[in-house]
């Protein structure tokens, strides 16, 4: 718990936020206890940055990227994605799970990390399968993320704003 404070008041937030969600994540402590440690802190320096930390963490998140790709449709005021949902088609049969998920547009968001290379055709099977059920489908990597993020931003912003069909 100390860490994650410590790094909540020193670390750019993105970053506050990659720790804690990745601490929540394994769970070396819950959210239940990050919110009492924050409201402890109430009136002392810098509890805002706290708040903020603890207003975008998730421990459903699975890596530092998709961390950072969530604070990114956030911070950019979108509204906040599900993480790692499970999609299923229309006979209820698992598909695959998303990285992030916007229901409403059936929009799935998945960040492809080094490891995506290794496993390209497993992937695309999925994703065709995702496809065909009836969901879209945008995937992102390091550079996107790191180097175009107004882009990643506005492509979600553009599918968020199409109309969507009822599943």
């Amino acid at each position: 718990m100390r860490t994650v404070i410590d790094t909540g008041l020193t670390l750019p937030l993105v970053d506050a936020v990659i720790a804690a969600d990745r601490a929540l994540h394994d769970r070396l402590l819950d959210v239940e206890a990050l919110v009492a440690a924050v409201a402890a802190r109430a009136g002392t320096w810098n509890v805002k940055r706290l708040r903020q930390m603890v207003d975008l963490v998730d421990p459903r998140s699975e890596s530092q990227m998709e961390s950072r790709l969530r604070i990114l449709l956030v911070s950019a005021g979108l509204h906040r994605p599900e993480s790692q949902v499970d999609l299923h088609d229309s006979a209820g049969r698992f598909l695959g799970r998303a990285d992030l998920y916007y229901p409403s547009h059936r929009l799935a968001i998945e960040y492809d990390g080094g490891s995506h290379r290794n496993s390209l055709v497993k992937d695309n099977r999925r994703q065709n399968l995702i496809l065909g059920a009836g969901y879209k489908v945008r995937r992102f990597s390091a550079p996107d993320v790191l180097e175009r993020p107004e882009i990643v931003t506005a492509q979600i912003r553009g599918e968020l704003a199409a109309p969507h069909l009822a599943a």
